[in-house]
């Protein structure tokens, strides 16, 4: 019966839908790289080891290293022969309108499919294969192993189990894949497995990829929905000549109130990963939808921070990616900007400079242990240094951010500072900041409420299973890098900044924009929450003026920070009790113990500092042009009077 079914649903496909081409750009991956399709959906003829095992055939899958690992880089047969298959089964009837495929992601071996057919089955005995005519239909497969290759199929398949059959691979190497499948699930109210994994959202957002205009547009639109707590601006420009546009959510926007942190969310420095960018312009839309609403938590947030979204750093990156779609990229197309520079390690190696400084026993003297300056090379119009580097360089000097995250893609964890290893040549070592006990709980506060990061019976992304680390681990064990945005942040400014690692996939397509959004949401919310937590307070004068650029260290870290133009500050610190110092060039230095709660929101810890007798005499004498003062006969008489009464 199931091959009488299969051959009419074949032959009568055109009568059953009217307009293919529809369907063929209507129906979406499975989800084999997004991990919708669980390994045991996954099957093989036959497999060269565990690690290349079918569950390994997922398109875009990453190998470690070593060619021994337990986890490498796609689907291998056991065997080279024309016998060999892999096989999806979709666990209901599905409309299956094509197939994405590439070769092995290997360090070392080239292995790829030049060629394949494919067959459909019901009940994964009896198959039926794609025709042309008469004969079996061969479908031209890669070129080599890591673009993308996607193939239409002529007509709907309508089946349950799918198969992809290589006839050719390439002379020098292996049967090996990495696929997607494309296919619309037809309804089934009564399939548990797709009832089990169905996520949903009641949130009324625009749930598309966005092209550069259209960000542009849905960013005036939420200005114009919310007027009076947004406001565009830009940033800078790409190298493109693309305005790097940002959003300000807050209920003064465009200045700072004292007293108040600012948070940031950045994403999109690697411009092929699209998951950030899209997860901030729903954000931003949440966040405008909410609070016209009345929803208290949002309200208060709005009203309690300035929050600043950057959803796309790399314009002319992500125009890279978009123009192949969200399945065809690869691993790193549109990665870079356009003149060729990773993002990511292109801000200034101040932990060499530091640390350098502390083996020598300069610290806190030559440089202190924070606000490091940029070295005089890194400004040069010659050094290799991006457009976009230095204008979010510019915007983190110019705003007093107290915490921020940017947005990135292709793994599920969030990961703190350092990101460079201490120890030279290791590729993999622990380096802690000072405040590593306050980077680990950021980290785990946005993964702990994430619904995948810490969900230990997860499939891992690709070969490191970080849910057994709570979702988090440190940027320098995992692998180390040199300029990061994470460690520049820490080592040049006040704030804090963590690297969440938002989905596997970091370009998915848009019918999974919902159930990403659903993943990152309250994350995304509890971890903005946390800019206020720790102390903060205002560093005045004894005539209750601001004093900027004073400042606050805290006994027992070795990491200050330094207050704002208006003297406000603020320091994320856990629960506890801590001896906090104030001090500031021409003042005596201020001392007291401040004490941070567990309830949510910072303690106010204000400080009072008196100008010191040597910095009196100097603005006295820089008064006077460093001259003697001097007095007339009538004022030297009096003092000598004064001076005799006291004798």
């Amino acid at each position: 019966h199931s091959t009488l079914f299969l051959e009419k649903t074949y032959n009568n496909v055109n009568s059953v839908f009217d307009d293919l081409q529809a369907v063929l750009s209507e129906c979406p991956p499975l989800g084999l790289e997004t991990l919708r399709i669980d390994d045991f959906q996954l099957h093989a003829s036959t497999v060269k080891r565990y690690g290349l095992g079918a569950h390994r055939g997922r398109l875009n899958i990453q190998a470690g290293i070593y060619e021994d690992d337990f986890y490498d880089g796609a689907w291998c047969a056991g065997r080279n022969d024309p016998l060999q298959w892999f096989e999806v089964d979709a666990r209901r009837l599905t409309k299956f309108t094509g197939v994405i495929t590439q070769g092995r992601n290997s360090l070392w071996l080239s292995d790829w499919v030049t060629s394949f057919r494919v067959m459909v089955s019901n009940d994964s005995h009896t198959w039926i294969t794609i025709k042309n005519g008469t004969e079996d239909m061969i479908f031209e497969g890669n070129h080599e192993k890591e673009v993308p290759v996607l193939n239409e199929f002529p007509e709907v398949l309508v089946a349950r189990y799918i198969r992809i059959n290589p006839r050719s691979w390439y002379e020098n190497g292996s049967i090996c894949m990495r696929v997607e499948i494309l296919g619309c699930p037809l309804p089934d109210p009564n399939n548990y497995y797709h009832r089990r994994n169905e996520i949903t959202t009641t949130d009324n957002l625009d749930f598309k990829h966005h092209s550069y205009k259209e960000m542009r547009q849905l960013m005036k639109v939420v200005n114009e929905m919310c007027p009076n707590i947004t406001r565009i601006y830009n940033i800078g420009k790409s190298h493109n000549g693309q305005k790097l546009y940002a959003i300000e959510i807050s209920d003064n926007p465009g200045e700072h109130e004292v007293g108040e942190p600012e948070f940031r969310y950045s994403a999109g420095a690697h411009g092929n990963e699209i998951l950030g960018r899209e997860l901030l312009l729903l954000l931003m839309q949440f966040m405008c939808q909410e609070y016209l609403a009345g929803n208290p938590r949002i309200i208060h947030l709005v009203e309690a921070t300035r929050i600043h979204l950057l959803p796309s750093i790399n314009p002319d990156g992500y125009d890279k990616a978009a123009e192949v779609g969200s399945e065809l990229g690869g691993w790193s197309l549109g990665r870079w900007t356009q003149d060729g520079i990773d993002i990511n390690h292109n801000f200034p190696d101040l932990n060499s400079i530091l640390w350098e400084a502390e083996s020598r026993k300069w610290v806190p003297r030559k440089p202190s242990n924070h606000h490091i300056p940029i070295p005089e090379w890194y400004l040069s119009e010659n050094a290799t240094v991006a457009a976009e580097t230095r204008a979010v360089i510019a915007w983190m000097e110019k705003i007093p951010f107290v915490l921020g995250g940017n947005l990135q893609g292709g793994e599920l964890v969030v990961t703190y500072p350092y990101d460079m290893s201490r120890t030279q040549w290791s590729t993999k070592e622990y380096t802690s900041t000072p405040d590593d006990h306050v980077f680990r709980w950021l980290a785990f506060s946005y993964a702990s409420t994430h619904r995948l990061m810490t969900d230990a019976s997860r499939r891992v992304c690709h070969t490191e299973d970080f849910a057994k680390e709570d979702g988090t681990i440190n940027g320098a064990s995992w692998h180390t890098v040199a300029g990061s945005m994470n460690d520049f942040s820490y080592l040049h400014t006040n704030c804090f900044e963590l690297s969440m690692y938002v989905g596997c996939d970091k370009f998915p397509h848009q019918s999974e924009l919902p159930q990403e959004w659903e993943n990152n949401r309250e994350s995304l919310i509890v971890f903005m929450e946390q800019v206020h937590r720790g102390i903060k307070g205002v560093v005045r004068d004894v005539q209750g003026k601001g004093i900027p650029n004073a400042i606050v260290a805290v006994e027992g870290i070795n990491h200050d920070i330094r207050t704002a133009a208006d003297g406000d500050y603020w320091r994320l610190l856990n629960p506890g009790e801590y001896k906090v110092t104030a001090r500031a060039e021409g003042y005596s230095l201020a001392t007291k113990v401040c004490e941070v709660d567990y309830e949510m929101g910072a303690t106010q810890c204000d400080f009072f500092l008196r100008r010191t007798n040597m910095s009196r005499i100097r603005e006295i004498m820089e008064k006077f042009g460093k001259q003697p003062i001097y007095l007339s006969a009538k004022q030297v008489r009096h003092r000598a009077a004064q001076r005799r009464r006291h004798i």
